[in-house]
């Protein structure tokens, strides 16, 4: 196996100069590194990461913790913090916490053991503490679509009850003045203050908030599909449904279809995410706007900035939703 000396020997260089063209921290002439470069070629040498990622204190890999690998959500996340890094040569390994306080740990756990030069975090069942205390361990974090006081500056996230609230009261806007929600697992974060945002447009509105139009759903398309068909059997009726994500949104129009209610002439819906399949199903779904890619980016922003001393990099902290106005909202 080719090691550094041989490729010094072959290239007619030092081994310092060896050293600088693969670890680009020092200009050398580009006919220099073009026989360094020849010779690691010819020998088949690869520097050894491990030994680099030692000798430097940085692997110069980032770990990233999603709650699930699968739908266009965290697609875009992870493909927002993966095109960043990737710009600046670093790389990801990705784990999956499943909304699992357990899971989510374990997986944590790994990144750190991986020797990741930090951490980017879309954690939803360990406790603020935890991240807390984790926060002050050797592996800087940044948490994505989570805020917590004591780490303000280290947070990425949504306002998710303007979010719900932009999605209800343009139901109420439209004439609708009986809707139904259907909304995540009532213990996340982001679903409360999704459902504190419904409430408070109700009560903007003088509407009464009713309960029994309130269905928690899973965030998966099966949920918004069983949400629907459980309002369609509640004692009151009602003209227009608010779903906590888009893919509820779209298992509810489903199950509209089945059902035989026309969207949006008997029922308006509208959803929340924007995401890809927003714009295709029929009708168009309204929604809002999470910008998950951009608010990706930036936590990658915030690592180059905070780990590999980044400066000139500016960091946006709070994102705000917009209402996406398409086909599935008529007015009465």
């Amino acid at each position: 196996m080719a090691t550094i000396y041989d490729v010094s020997v072959l290239a007619g260089v030092s081994l310092a100069t060896v050293s600088r063209v693969m670890n680009k921290n020092t200009k050398v002439s580009e006919k220099t590194e073009n026989k360094v470069l020849d010779a690691m070629k010819q020998l088949d040498y690869r520097p050894n990461a491990i030994a680099q990622s030692l000798a430097s204190s940085r692997s110069n890999s980032i770990g990233v913790l999603v709650s699930e690998l699968h739908g266009p959500f965290y697609g875009a996340m992870m493909s927002g913090i993966e095109a960043e890094l990737r710009t600046a040569k670093k790389h990801v390994i990705i784990a999956a916490g499943h909304s699992d306080e357990e899971s989510e740990k374990e997986g944590i756990e790994f990144l750190i053991d991986r020797r990741c030069d930090a951490l980017i975090l879309h954690v939803e069942a360990v406790s603020d503490e935890y991240l807390i205390e984790l926060s002050q361990g050797s592996t800087p974090i940044v948490l994505i679509n989570r805020y917590i006081a004591e780490l303000k500056d280290s947070c990425i996230y949504l306002d998710n009850q303007l979010g719900g609230y932009l999605a209800t009261k343009a139901m109420i806007e439209s004439g609708h003045t009986a809707l139904a929600y259907i909304s995540g697992p009532f213990w996340k974060v982001d679903t409360q203050a999704r459902l504190a945002g419904y409430k408070q447009a109700l009560a903007e509105s003088g509407l009464e908030f009713d309960p029994s139009l309130v269905y928690e759903g899973d965030y998966l398309e099966t949920g918004g599909s069983r949400g629907f068909q459980a309002l369609m059997k509640a004692e009151r009726s009602f003209t227009a449904l608010v779903c906590a994500n888009d893919e509820m949104a779209a298992g509810a129009m489903d199950a509209a279809r089945q059902l035989n209610v026309e969207i949006p002439s008997q029922v308006s819906i509208v959803g929340f995410d924007n995401i890809i399949l927003a714009n295709y199903i029929y009708p168009k779904l309204s929604t809002i706007n999470y910008p998950i890619a951009e608010m990706g980016h930036m936590a990658a922003r915030w690592v180059l900035r905070n780990t590999y001393k980044n400066k000139s990099l500016s960091i946006k902290n709070m994102f705000n939703p917009a209402l996406i106005l398409r086909d599935s909202i008529s007015s009465l």
